[in-house]
């Protein structure tokens, strides 16, 4: 069991910035990776940004290569997902996941534990 809490989402206008956190609790230390998703009105849910959690090595969709980045701090058992050059299809809720098992990144079936999601609207 893995609890998850995002945070850092808000009202901004197009160019800014924000950073995600996302702080795990529970029995986190089987954590394979960590993934972030976001999901717009209308639209699946899709896929942002992942790092395997004991190499660090990240990965992103090839949309958002560039704009943001994924980061952890193992300490505190917490995942960033930076985001810059904000814009308005960047609007959606973003959610971070937890993968227990070493699988492909960017398919939301692969992971197992998810957090309510954090709203971040881009204003234009």
């Amino acid at each position: 069991q893995v609890q998850l809490v995002e945070s850092g989402g808000g009202l901004v206008q197009a160019g800014d910035s924000l950073r995600l956190s996302c702080v795990a609790s529970g029995r986190t230390y089987s954590t394979s990776a960590m993934g972030w998703f976001r999901q717009a009105p209308g639209k699946d849910r899709e896929f942002v940004a992942a790092v395997r959690w004991h190499s660090g090595d990240p990965y992103y969709a090839e949309s958002l290569k560039g704009r943001f980045t994924i980061s952890k701090e193992d300490a505190k058992n917490t995942v960033y997902l930076q985001m810059n050059n904000l814009k308005s299809e960047d609007t959606a809720v973003y959610y971070c996941a937890d993968q227990e098992a070493y699988n492909i990144l960017s398919s939301v079936y692969a992971y197992e534990y998810w957090g309510q999601g954090t709203q971040v609207t881009v204003s234009s």
